[in-house]
């Protein structure tokens, strides 16, 4: 059975602490998504998420306003040590969260079994853009939305939605991921932890930087990422957007700086079936938390109404200055 279409999308928006949380719901969101202050979670960095006092106040001020939490239990458990994992599942559920965000199959199946009235989501971290996959996960485990990899286009996710009995949430502001989400190894090689079991993606306590005849040079573990000139902003050293040397030429390989941005095509993304649109951005600030909530929460609006999509330039937010559809508008095969 097809999803239906809907003629409004829910905006769900990152919530790294309890204040972003609270600016999130004030400035518009519909859905806020946070995870506990442990592995289970893909953004495991000191300083953010939530401990079980806090995301039970999260979750009564969320409600209060009209909102939903949903908690991120979306990296995998260790062979043998799925304690941790399962008691964040059962957390959530204690804590009255409107939905889970799961990647494992184990873990999957632990909420179904255990919560049958939690719903489940399927987080990206699952990697799954095709109809038998994310039918598979519907059928099995109760899966009611899937959240989509940034790598299909508009119109492949039209056909999904065509074919599929199950919600679909896509990225539209934010962060990019050049790689398979999910399954990225580069972290794991140069630092040891995983950013899909350890929830860290370029760890803190392995990136330095060091000044090199006046040139800021970035590293990771061993390697070095980047070298900036004087006048250059310096990004954070994550591989997949690391400078490096090719044909004798330094560029970025994998990818540019630069980040998600759909506001221009919302309406595309309504006729492709979508129901949830979501803005990435859990280790940001409260400023760009209420910034870009705000700013798709007004276009979110003007399109439930059929009125004209305002007029918003988040460049300045954005990633290197720039922004880009992404995969969303792909050309090439």
């Amino acid at each position: 059975m097809a999803a239906a279409a809907n003629s409004s999308l829910e905006l769900v928006c990152p919530a790294g602490t309890p204040a972003a949380l609270r600016t999130a719901v004030d400035a518009g969101a519909h859905a806020v998504y946070c995870g506990f202050r442990d592995e289970t979670n893909a953004r495991n960095f000191p300083g953010l998420n939530f401990d079980r006092k806090e995301l039970a106040e999260a979750v009564a001020y969320a409600h209060a306003r009209g909102a939903r939490l949903l908690v991120a239990v979306n990296t995998y458990p260790r062979a043998g040590e799925v304690a941790l994992w399962r008691r964040a599942v059962d957390d959530a559920a204690r804590l009255g969260a409107d939905a889970v965000i799961l990647a494992d199959l184990g873990l999957l199946a632990y909420a179904a079994d255990r919560h049958p009235d939690l719903r489940r989501h399927l987080s990206v971290q699952a990697s799954a853009s095709n109809p038998a996959a994310i039918a598979f996960y519907a059928r099995t485990f109760g899966v009611r939305r899937v959240v989509l990899p940034r790598v299909l286009t508009v119109a492949e996710i039209a056909a999904l939605n065509r074919v599929l009995d199950v919600e679909t949430e896509v990225f539209v502001f934010g962060g990019l991921c050049v790689m398979a989400e999910g399954r990225c190894s580069l972290s794991s090689y140069a630092t040891g932890k995983s950013p899909n079991m350890n929830g860290v993606c370029s760890p803190a306590s392995h990136v330095r930087y060091e000044d090199r005849g006046g040139r800021l040079v970035s590293r990771l573990g061993a390697f070095t990422i980047n070298a900036f000139a004087p006048e250059e902003p310096a990004g954070y050293p994550t591989l997949c957007k690391g400078r490096f040397v090719a044909l004798g030429e330094a560029s970025y390989l994998f990818e540019e700086p630069t980040s998600l941005s759909t506001l221009a095509i919302l309406p595309d993304l309504v006729a492709a079936g979508v129901t949830a649109i979501k803005i990435e951005g859990r280790q940001r600030g409260r400023a760009y938390v209420e910034a870009v909530v705000r700013a798709f929460r007004a276009a979110t609006d003007a399109l439930a109404k059929g009125e004209p999509m305002p007029a918003i330039d988040l460049a300045t937010l954005a990633e290197g200055g720039s922004t880009t559809t992404g995969a969303y508008h792909k050309t090439w095969r």
